[in-house]
């Protein structure tokens, strides 16, 4: 971890935030086998993949990331929710959008789903080239 995700972690207001981005740091890292760096502002990210999208755009992104903000600790999906539906009916109290989880406290999830789905979404757009961005996602798959 760099001294820049240290010092962002001990600016972050409220106690639930800042003991789960603590426990998320021991678990992005373990998972992905990558150190944390920050992305930008407020943004602690893990690795980063290859994309090359059907209309030709390319480029390269974070693999895996997380920001503890005020409302609640978004949790980055670069392979989208629809990949994890699955898993999320068994996650415990969370909100979804396109490529987020939000979670208020991580004592509500259970850690075991949470890092599964983690570990497939690291797992997915790490294993080479990936393809759809994540309001495609269906199972892993771009959407047909």
């Amino acid at each position: 971890m760099d001294d820049a995700v240290r010092a962002f972690i001990d600016t972050v207001p409220g106690a639930t935030r800042r003991r789960d981005a603590e426990r998320l740091l021991e678990l992005f890292g373990r998972v992905t086998g990558q150190p944390a760096t920050m992305w930008g502002p407020s943004i602690i990210g893990y690795g980063q993949y290859h994309y090359r999208y059907a209309s030709g755009r390319e480029g390269d992104a974070g693999a895996a990331g997380f920001s503890p903000r005020k409302a609640a600790t978004s949790i980055y999906l670069p392979d989208g929710v629809g990949a994890y539906a699955e898993q999320l009916a068994r996650l415990g109290e969370h909100k979804a959008a396109v490529g987020c989880l939000y979670i208020t406290n991580l004592d509500k999830v259970d850690l075991a789903v949470l890092e599964s789905i983690i570990d497939e979404s690291y797992r997915t757009v790490t294993a080479g080239t990936f393809g759809h961005r994540a309001a495609e996602s269906n199972g892993g798959r771009p959407a047909p």
